[in-house]
């Protein structure tokens, strides 16, 4: 159920497409840096292994 938003109904509505837009791509953005971190923390932990 959505409460009647009158004549403020599209700003709302646009307001929260937005706000949802903007946390999904930071949810992304953040799983894809946390995956290049990983991989690259894996690559010199690697090399400190093969060296030591």
């Amino acid at each position: 159920m959505m409460p009647d938003l009158g004549k403020y109904a599209e700003a709302v509505l646009s307001s929260y497409a937005v706000s949802i837009a903007l946390i999904a791509g930071l949810i992304v953005v953040s799983v894809l840096r946390a995956n290049r971190v990983s991989k690259q923390l894996q690559e010199i932990e690697n090399k400190v292994k093969s060296n030591g």
